[in-house]
């Protein structure tokens, strides 16, 4: 599903010679305008010539095999996420690239969301002070794409690397509950709930149950919360204020006071696009290019394990234990 969108994108970008796809099962939704473009084999791709990067974007089981091939070839990767399915792997998959001196970095789509960007801007300009919580909620109805991994990893990836990277703060411990609601093996819903290392909470609700989409992400703050539906990439702030309400029917609906509530223009640039652009700059020499990198996807996975065995051993978890651990 992700591998056609980049396909579409990488071939109408001014900044790339696009080399082909690779598919064992063709071209199923005609993403490549040249069926020559089509190949069913990374070797065949290498063939057509010097390859400077390539998308990974296969199940995830399938990464460990996919990069060792490109990375003997040296092709540097945009790896989609979750890097891995265990830290053992994604460990695996950095030490290839370092030793390889290829480039790489994670395909987490979620932080490129203009929403998301500029709500992290105001949160590192200090707009709402000192950071309460952060909470993520992500839920819509069950992908059937989705077959070797379950919620935590496909989707709460998404969400484990927001409240960190918002807030500019690891998490510290974490504590969390799935459900098994269809008869598959792995998980259709989690609950988690912890904190960050600079000392706020945070919460995280996602599933694949639900008929309707939601992506709402919220970190409220000592003055105010900033609020993103991440579904039209629109961002609010919800202000403190001191306006008493003295009118008692509309008190119960609104609080004891209120304050003014902004919904700010944004320029709204396809997220997928905005990651490709981010790691053409790295590609183009640019350190500070703001893609995930390796090392971060390998936390991401991290994180998604502990909430795994949270929610098996019904325990909170420490992540600081965890990483001395490992």
């Amino acid at each position: 599903m992700m591998g056609r969108h980049h396909a579409r994108l990488l071939q109408a970008s001014d900044r790339v010679e696009f080399a082909g796809a690779v598919d064992p099962g063709g071209d199923r939704f005609r993403a490549v305008h040249q069926p020559e473009f089509v190949l069913d084999s990374i070797p065949a791709l290498l063939d057509r010539g010097p390859l400077q990067f390539a998308i990974v974007a296969v199940p995830t089981e399938r990464h460990l095999a996919m990069v060792e091939e490109l990375a003997a070839a040296g092709v540097s990767m945009l790896i989609e996420k979750p890097l891995a399915a265990t830290v053992e792997t994604a460990n695996q998959i950095v030490e290839i690239c370092r030793r390889s001196g290829v480039l790489a970095a994670v395909g987490h789509v979620e932080r490129f969301n203009p929403a998301l960007q500029e709500l992290r801007r105001r949160l590192l300009d200090g707009q709402i002070g000192r950071v309460f919580t952060v909470s993520t909620i992500r839920s819509g109805p069950f992908p059937a794409r989705v077959q070797d991994v379950g919620v935590v990893k496909d989707l709460a990836s998404h969400d484990i690397d927001l409240v960190s990277w918002l807030s500019d703060s690891k998490i510290a411990a974490l504590a969390a509950q799935t459900q098994h609601l269809s008869g598959r093996e792995h998980e259709d819903l989690v609950l988690i709930i912890g904190s960050l290392e600079s000392g706020a909470a945070f919460s995280i609700v996602v599933d694949w149950v639900s008929p309707t989409k939601v992506r709402r992400t919220r970190v409220l703050g000592e003055r105010g919360m900033l609020e993103a539906d991440t579904l039209t990439g629109d961002l609010f702030f919800y202000e403190n204020a001191e306006v008493r309400i003295a009118w008692s029917a509309t008190q119960q609906f609104r609080g004891v006071s209120e304050g003014n509530v902004t919904r700010y223009a944004l320029e709204r640039r396809e997220p997928l696009l905005v990651e490709l652009d981010a790691f053409l700059d790295l590609l183009e020499g640019r350190r500070d290019a703001g893609v995930v990198t390796l090392e971060h996807g390998v936390e991401i996975v991290r994180v998604a394990e502990a909430v795994l065995a949270s929610a098996s051993a019904g325990e909170t978890v420490s992540l600081a234990s965890a990483a001395a651990d490992t």
